[in-house]
């Protein structure tokens, strides 16, 4: 029976990997120029990555788990914007 070993996480105050095209997609996204697939990418770079929102966030450090909760905490917001219902929304800011 093999055991398995635990993942090592890196320190969650490590920034997050990117290549040049994350990085042009996340510029041309601040500028307003952004294409579709610019801003997918650049989306997409912000929730996996620099909030690692899908990533484990205990760490052995308490620190490096308070920061990545925190870095988690933000992609969660992003990601539950996203599944708002719009229509829904805009009734009840209409109807106050």
């Amino acid at each position: 029976m093999t055991k398995l070993k635990p993942l090592k996480a890196d320190p969650a105050s490590t920034p997050a990997p990117f290549d040049l095209a994350d990085a042009e997609a996340v510029h041309m996204l601040a500028a307003g120029t952004a294409e579709p697939a610019q801003q997918k990418r650049a989306l997409k770079w912000i929730i996996e990555s620099a909030a690692a929102t899908y990533q484990w966030p205990f760490r052995e450090v308490a620190r490096e788990t308070d920061i990545a909760l925190g870095r988690q905490f933000v992609g969660q917001q992003i990601v539950g914007l996203l599944k708002l219902d719009l229509s829904k929304l805009r009734r009840d800011f209409e109807h106050g």
